[in-house]
Formats: structure tokens, sequence, C-alpha cells
């Protein structure tokens, strides 16, 4: 074995190390082609890549990467230039092998062909490769095509080389059976290579399926979540990227590399997964006596009752009167307020109907005057179906209807709030990989607090990182400028903006991200593309409670 051998047999050794370190394809397949050159010192090199057709008589090889440095010829891969070459078909429309195509034949027959020079080679059709030189000038002469093969002894690929040069006189030379033993052996290692590239972009894209089945199962199960879910994550990820861009104030050196980018991507699109197993008449209570159904529709129809018993009662009283009438009083002043009584009672009843029906949309702070009128009503009683004499509000509707802000109980909202729970639970579950080993302390975060007054874990400012606060942000700013709530309306920018102010100075949220929230305009961004133009007014950043703008 000669010196030259041996110092190119190292050269593969770091080549094929080097091949196992790369993560990105595209520097891979360029790594491939340039290693593959210099050890057989070509001129040039093409990489082509089996496409995943089902019907194997379907395939082709696609270009990858194109080099031919005498020619300044460097295209695909890294550079960002296209190939301007369809795809070689593995077989012809008749379903026969493309034999007379090189790296076709190569692919099918699993052979290396090494070629002293394509123009006196027979077998083959180099009459594009003739094409080639006439208009470029160019002499094709030596050509090593090589099979890649990959753990399961199926061809991905061929790797092609062009015109051996000798290093003593720079001719073109054909490839010596060393320079293919090489060529095969780095395009076995780079078939590996590239094979376990594929699976961890295939597992990755199978993890984010399932995460997605999650989104859509909480999608499909409420309507007024789902968006949240696909929304959290974007403004969580514009944010993190306004943090790491700035180059002034707290986080002028703040980084995340692409992977810490990625794993926190992931925890927002799961930081509820846990409200799969809450009711949906919880999460999509949009009113106080809703539960499968809107139970004021039972309180309208007791209403219906007492006004027709009311009817009952003021004819029959009419009737009496009529009847049993003895001349001492007008009839008509007697009939007179026999009717204005009614009315006024058809006028209470409808008067504290719309008050209930005011009470149940939970919109609006319920006042002490109300909660007053409420319990008073707790007094009223009907004959219902069965004939007794029972109150006009269950304890149930009651309780309900006399909730002090927004539609849920107590009981529900601490339902809601175990969500929260169930995340943790189903998160720390999964055995991560290294590089989204955090998914779950980034999304159990986002209901804590700086004051560690917060949820689930009574969290401080302290013990959680910047991302897992990122996200409490982004999750409260979703939540106030959306649209699809049951219960609200979506509030303007200024709006939003100044209930964010308010939780800063009440230690609600990060002082620190609330202002690069605004200062780096990500509000805006976000606005632009989920919010509606009727929300997105002109702010006056003066008025924000809790920040200063910038002089």
């Amino acid at each position: 074995m000669n010196e030259d051998y041996i110092e190119r047999f190292a050269k593969l050794n770091a080549i094929g190390i080097a091949l196992s370190a790369e993560t990105d394809p595209k520097s891979l397949i360029e790594m491939i082609v340039m290693g593959a050159k210099s050890l057989t010192n070509a001129d040039g090199g093409t990489l082509y890549m089996v496409t995943k057709d089902q019907d194997a008589l379907e395939r082709k090889l696609k270009f990858e990467i194109m080099i031919t440095d005498s020619l300044g010829i460097k295209m695909g891969g890294t550079t960002g230039k296209s190939i301007p070459l369809g795809p070689i078909p593995l077989y012809h429309g008749d379903r026969t092998p493309n034999s007379s195509m090189i790296a076709a034949y190569s692919a099918i027959h699993r052979k290396t062909i090494n070629i002293p020079d394509a123009y006196t080679a027979e077998g083959f059709d180099f009459s594009g490769t003739r094409a080639f030189d006439q208009q470029t000038g160019y002499r094709s002469k030596s050509f090593l095509t090589v099979p890649m093969k990959n753990h399961e002894n199926e061809i991905i690929g061929v790797l092609q080389l062009i015109n051996a040069i000798d290093p003593n006189t720079q001719e073109i030379i054909p490839f010596s059976q060393q320079s293919q033993h090489l060529a095969e052996s780095l395009a076995s290692q780079a078939a590996v290579a590239l094979t376990n590239r594929e699976l961890v972009e295939e597992f990755r894209l199978l993890f984010e399926s399932f995460i997605g089945l999650i989104a859509k199962a909480i999608d499909d199960k409420s309507p007024y979540t789902g968006g949240h879910c696909r929304r959290v994550p974007v403004l969580t990820m514009l944010l993190a990227q306004a943090a790491c861009e700035t180059d002034q104030g707290i986080f002028k050196d703040f980084k995340m590399t692409e992977e810490e980018l990625y794993e926190l991507k992931i925890a927002g699109l799961l930081h509820d997964c846990g409200k799969v197993v809450t009711p949906v008449h919880i999460v999509d209570k949009a009113t106080k006596l809703e539960t499968i159904y809107d139970r004021i529709h039972l309180i309208d129809t007791r209403f219906e009752v007492l006004k027709r018993d009311a009817e009952i009662k003021y004819l029959k009283e009419k009737i009496a009167i009529l009847e049993g009438h003895d001349q001492t009083t007008p009839l008509t002043e007697t009939l007179s307020e026999l009717e204005i009584n009614h009315q006024n009672y058809l006028q209470q009843l409808e008067s504290d109907r719309q008050f209930l029906r005011f009470c149940n949309i939970g919109s609006e702070r319920m006042s002490d005057q109300d909660k007053a009128r409420l319990r008073e009503m707790q007094k009223y009683r009907w004959i219902n179906e069965h004939g007794e004499d029972v109150p006009f509000l269950t304890e149930d509707e009651f309780y309900n209807l006399d909730i002090t802000f927004g539609t849920l109980t107590n009981e529900e909202r601490q339902i809601i709030n175990d969500h929260m729970k169930v995340t943790i639970e189903m998160l720390e579950a999964l055995p991560y990989p290294k590089n989204l080993r955090r998914v779950p302390e980034y999304a159990s975060g986002h209901h804590e607090r700086m004051d560690g007054k917060g949820y689930p874990r009574g969290l401080t400012r302290e013990q959680m990182s910047i991302p897992a606060r990122m996200m409490g942000i982004a999750d409260i700013f979703e939540a106030l400028s959306a649209t699809d709530r049951p219960y609200k309306k979506g509030k303007t920018l200024t709006e939003c903006l100044h209930i964010l102010g308010k939780m800063k100075l009440n230690s609600h949220i990060d002082p620190d991200l609330f202002d690069l929230f605004i200062n780096e305009k990500v509000y805006l961004k976000y606005a632009e593309e989920f919010i509606a133009t009727d929300q997105i007014d002109d702010v006056d950043l003066t008025k924000i409670p809790g920040y200063t703008p910038s002089t």
C-alpha cells in the first residue's frame, strides 16, 4: 500500500467523521461531493437522489448538487442556485429500464461504472454530454458512477465523478481502482449519513404530526381553543426572535440557537395539551347557566308559566267581579284597577326576565345592587309541571347567576386550571431527546406569576427561564385580543397593552419582556396577521401603565 493511498484513506476517515457530525442536509450533500472529488482528484462531481414515488418504476434521479471546478460551475447544495436539469427517469414510459443513461444504469443494476473515456464507451448514451462539451468547450472524459446503498441495502442515490486529474501533469486520466474503492467506501458512508439524517427528519415530522393531532383534537373539541393553540406559539416565537435580534437593553446579549427556538416552538404548540380532558361545556361556557345547553331557556319557560298563571288569575278575578258586582263601587273603576295591577305584574316579570338574561351573560362585573336584586328573586315561587310549589330559581341556577365576573363558578375555574396539571403529567411522561428536554418547563409556566402567586407550581420570576416567561406574555395577549372566545369580543391593541401594563405593575408578567414586547413592536407584527383591523388602533404609548417610551 503506497503512501498516497494511505493519505487518502486517512482523508476518507476524516470525511466519514465529518459526515456523521453534519446535521444540515444541503451541507451534508455538498460535503459528500467535495470529499469524493478530493479523494479521487476529480474535476467535477454530481450527486443524484432517488425520488420517493410510491411506484418504484416511477422513480427518478434528481440532481442535488453539480460541481465542475475548471468551468466554475457550482449549483445546488448550499449555493441556493437551482440546477436547470430535469430528473433522470430510472424506467421508460413502457416500464423498461433506462439502461442507456449511466447514472440510471448504476442505480438500477446496483453497480459501479468506471469509464475511461465517454467518447469511446459503448452501451451508454453520452449525446447530452457531447452537446454540453460543444457548448462549453469542455472535454468530459473519465466517469466514475457509484450507487449509494443505505443500511437496508436500498439505493438512495448515485454519486458521479468526472475527469480524474493527474496531480503531476494536470492531464485527464481514468479513475484508478484505488480511487474507485475509496469512492465506493465514501458512497457507502454517505448513504448511511443521508439515511440517518432522513430518519431524524422523519421522526421530527412524526413528532410534529402527533403535536398537530393533539392541537386538532382540541380544535375539533372546541373552536374557541384550537386557534389559541396555534397562535400562542407564533407570538412566542416573535417575542423570542425580538429578544435575539435586539442590540440594546437587557437582552442585547441574549441568544437562542435554532434548536432552542425549535424547542420553544414545540412547547408553544403543546402548552395547553391538557385541555383534551377538560369538559367542552366548561371550556366553551358562554353564559353562566350554560351546561350542555343554556338553561336560561328553562327560566324563560318559567316566566311564561308565571305569565300564563297571572293571565288565568286575572281572568278569574275579572269574571268574579262581573258576576258579584254589588253596585256599591263603579264597575269601570274596579276593572281598571284590576287591569293596572295585572299589567304592572306582567311588566315586572318581563323586567325580571331581562335582568336574569343580563346576569347570565357575565360580560360585566356584577354590582352589589344586582346581587341584592338576584337574592330577592330567589324568593320567587312557581308551580312546576308536577303541580308542586317550588322556588323559581334552583340552588344551582342561583349559584351560577351569582358569579361576580365571567361565566365560571369557582369549581369550574378550578377544573380549567387543572388542565395545567394534566399538561405537566402528559409532557413529563414523554422520553424527550436532548434538544427537547425543556419542553415541559416552557409549556407549563404560562400561568405562573413573577411574584409567585400563579399556578400550578407558584414559581417566582427567578425560578423561571426567560423562554417560559415569554410564553406567559404570549398566552395573555392572545387571549385578550382573540375574537373567537364565546364570552367576549377581542380587545383593541390599546386595551390589550393597557391590561398587560397593569399586569407588569402587579408583578404578574416579566417587566423586561413587556418593555421588549412594546419597544420591538412585537404586538403590531402579530396584529397584522391575527387581529381584526378594527382592533388595530393607534396606541398612545405614553398612556400605557408601567411603560416609559424611550427618548
